[in-house]
Order: C-alpha cells, then sequence, then structure tokens
C-alpha cells in the first residue's frame, strides 16, 4: 500500500477541459462533475495520464517512467509507484460588480479541503446564514453588498475567514513574482456563499465555448458541425493528494539492471519537486492542448 502521500493545489491558468463525455442539455461536451454535489472535479486517472505524458518529454531515461508510473506494456510485470486521487474544488471565480472577480468557496468545500489537509490547516470553517455572504476584505462590497453576477448578497468581513484566505494566499499557489498579483488577491477576495448558492454559480458560471466542425474537402464549417464545448474558468482551484509507495519492480528487472529501488518519499520529490517535477512548471489537463486549454499551475502543500 501507500507509504506517503501529499497534497498538492491545482491553479487553472487558462479555462479547463476535462470531459464527462455525456451530453448535459444544450452542451455537448461538459465538464467531469461530482454526481453529489456536482462541483467541478478532475478525474485522478486524468491526471495522472496528464503527468505520464508530461514526463515523456521532460525526462530524458524514458525508463523512469515505467518505473514510477509502471509499465506501458506487459502491466501486470510490476504496479507502478505513485497514485493520483481526484481534484476537490476549493474556490471558483465568480464575476463580481467590484474587483472584477472573487474567489468563492462554500462550507462543504472548505471542509473536504480541511478533511484532507488535516493539521496543516490550523483553521476553523466559518459559517454563513442564507442570502448572506462572508468576505476576508471589503474592496469587493458596495454598500455593505456583494454583487455576484445578477445576484446581490449582505455581506460582512469575517475573521475567520480572514484566516482561511490567508493560509490559502500563503500555500495554495506557487511562489515566485509571476503569481504574486493572484496571491494577494486569493488573501483579499475570497467570499464564502453557502452551500446552495456555490452551486448554482459552479453550475451555471463556467465557460461555454461554440465549436464547429470544418469539412476538410471545403475548408468551411460543416453545416451541422456546431457544437458546444464546458470548461472550467481560469483561476479555479483545487485540491487533491497524490500518494507514493516503495518503488516496485519485478524480481527479474531489479536483478537484470541493479537498480537501487526508491522508498515512498523519494518517488514523491522526484514526481513534484525535483527538476522537471510538475511544480516546476506548467502542468497540460484535459482536452484541446492545441487551443491552450488545459494549463495549471500545481503547488504541493507545505514544499516552496
Amino acid at each position: 500500500m501507500f507509504q506517503a502521500q501529499q497534497v498538492i493545489f491545482y491553479s487553472c491558468v487558462s479555462p479547463l477541459h476535462m470531459g464527462a463525455g455525456t451530453a448535459v442539455g444544450a452542451i455537448d461536451n461538459p465538464i467531469q462533475r461530482e454526481v453529489h454535489t456536482l462541483h467541478p472535479m478532475m478525474a485522478g486517472s486524468g491526471l495522472k495520464g496528464a503527468a505520464r505524458h508530461h514526463f515523456t518529454r521532460s525526462w530524458s531515461d524514458a525508463s523512469w517512467i515505467n518505473r514510477l508510473f509502471g509499465p506501458d506494456k506487459d502491466a501486470a510485470d510490476h504496479a507502478g509507484a505513485i497514485a493520483f486521487g481526484d481534484a476537490q474544488l476549493v474556490a471558483f471565480p465568480v464575476r463580481a460588480l467590484r474587483n472584477t472577480f472573487v474567489y468563492a468557496t462554500c462550507p462543504t468545500a472548505l471542509a473536504r479541503l480541511k478533511r484532507m489537509v488535516g493539521d496543516a490547516a490550523p483553521w476553523a470553517v466559518p459559517s454563513v446564514k442564507d442570502d448572506e455572504a462572508r468576505v476576508s476584505g471589503d474592496g469587493a462590497l458596495s454598500a455593505g453588498k456583494l454583487v455576484l453576477e445578477a445576484f446581490d448578497f449582505k455581506a460582512e468581513v469575517d475573521a475567520g475567514l480572514v484566516d482561511v484566505a490567508a493560509w490559502l494566499s500563503k500555500n495554495a499557489l506557487p511562489a515566485g513574482a509571476a503569481h504574486g498579483y493572484f496571491r494577494d488577491k486569493l488573501g483579499k477576495d475570497l467570499v464564502l456563499l453557502t452551500d446552495t448558492a456555490f452551486s448554482h454559480f459552479v453550475r451555471h458560471a463556467t465557460v461555454v465555448e461554440a465549436h464547429v466542425c470544418i469539412d476538410n474537402d471545403t475548408g468551411t464549417a460543416k453545416k451541422t458541425g456546431l457544437f458546444y464545448t464546458e470548461n472550467l474558468p481560469p483561476e479555479s482551484l483545487l485540491a487533491g493528494l497524490v500518494l507514493a509507495s516503495v518503488e516496485r519492480q519485478s524480481k527479474k528487472t531489479k536483478s537484470a539492471d541493479g537498480v537501487q529501488l526508491m522508498n515512498a518519499n523519494q518517488v514523491l520529490t522526484a514526481v513534484l519537486n525535483d527538476k522537471d517535477g510538475l511544480c516546476s512548471g506548467l502542468l497540460q489537463v484535459g482536452g484541446d492542448a492545441t487551443t491552450g486549454r488545459g494549463l495549471v499551475a500545481i503547488t504541493a502543500l507545505g514544499v516552496k
């Protein structure tokens, strides 16, 4: 079984489409969602596949990929040493009357994050009343009201949410000047909505784009080629677990190569934090890569 684990945050830099493969209403290509909350999510299987593809380009020694992710052929030879859990939604960008947008969250999303993080999160989950909001700063308020899309909420600064926002600002986004503006904004513009209000925005405020199929013979759009694709918007923030075990190889491979097997912590370091690891740059996840979709920045909790 797994001997080590690491919480990582996924910050969307571009629209992201992790496809569910089933049409919903007018949307032909919806994103993945949890069944019980309808929150957008990213399946661990897709994340592992994206990570493996990333390392096929960045690791010069292809044997490392098979060692850590499992062989691409003859899968019964040995299991991989790394696994990715589903990424759960933490904060969702919602258009606001002031400050352009806010990072919206809800008690359920924060409670699930705290359960995942454990003692590393020294804050309690705040509460909020129906038709109200709690904010980490008053920059997005107008006369005591928070206006999001076509809705307004009575809002006030909440000391507990200030603690949550400060912790997320410090831990959830990459270090460095490139992400400094968004770290500050996350600290100042985190908004706590009720589970019901938050559910409305994550279901109805995603990015829906119209696409057309091109006829290869004419080079123009097919008459019946219009379709709609849903994307998770940029600045969405999700979190999940990466789990590692002692590196496992078959006896035949081990005796032939004379390779010293890595322990679980070494596996995590190699995948996340070594040169060209997932925390060193952007990872492309999901579909529409050729149009710049699916770019995420990954941050490992407590590792800077």
